[in-house]
């Protein structure tokens, strides 16, 4: 599972003209599944991707997490990010997930970060979704469970 995490001020998604997510100060989340992604890496995923302390503090140093801003979440299927580059002009979306795997797995993200406190706001898997956003730094961090999951821990 990949996702790209974005601090923003502020995000939106819109479905045919409607406005059907929204937040304020907070993470936007673009979200893939692959094949072999199962529910243990959407749990995984919401954990770390909320737990994560990349808001400044009073020093302007990142050390605040979305509960101490009061922050929200924002979370948008994306397939694309399994897009393979390397052949052509054309990318190939062969390793991300099929659509039956890739809906469960993102509605199940969704309803673990609501587990963990976050309820997100979300597009709508499989529609043709505009998203904006108001990037905040720009601080952008990509999370891929397959690189996490198996990374011995730093000291």
């Amino acid at each position: 599972m990949r996702a790209v995490l974005t601090r923003v001020k502020s995000a939106s998604v819109t479905i045919d003209g409607e406005v059907v997510g929204k937040i304020g100060k907070g993470f936007l989340i673009l979200l893939g599944v692959g094949p072999e992604d199962t529910e243990k890496e959407c749990r995984f995923l919401a954990e770390k991707a909320l737990g994560l302390r990349i808001f400044e503090d009073e020093n302007e140093k990142m050390n605040l997490g979305l509960d101490a801003v009061n922050g929200e979440v924002l979370v948008v299927s994306q397939f694309t990010l399994y897009g393979n580059c390397r052949k052509g002009r054309r990318p190939s979306f062969a390793g991300a997930a099929g659509p039956e795997l890739g809906n469960k797995l993102y509605e199940q993200f969704l309803a673990d970060c609501a587990a963990l406190g976050y309820p997100p706001q979300h597009g709508r898997f499989g529609a043709d979704m505009k998203v904006e956003s108001i990037n905040d730094g720009p601080v952008t961090l990509i999370l891929d469970t397959d690189q996490l999951m198996n990374e011995p821990r730093r000291k």
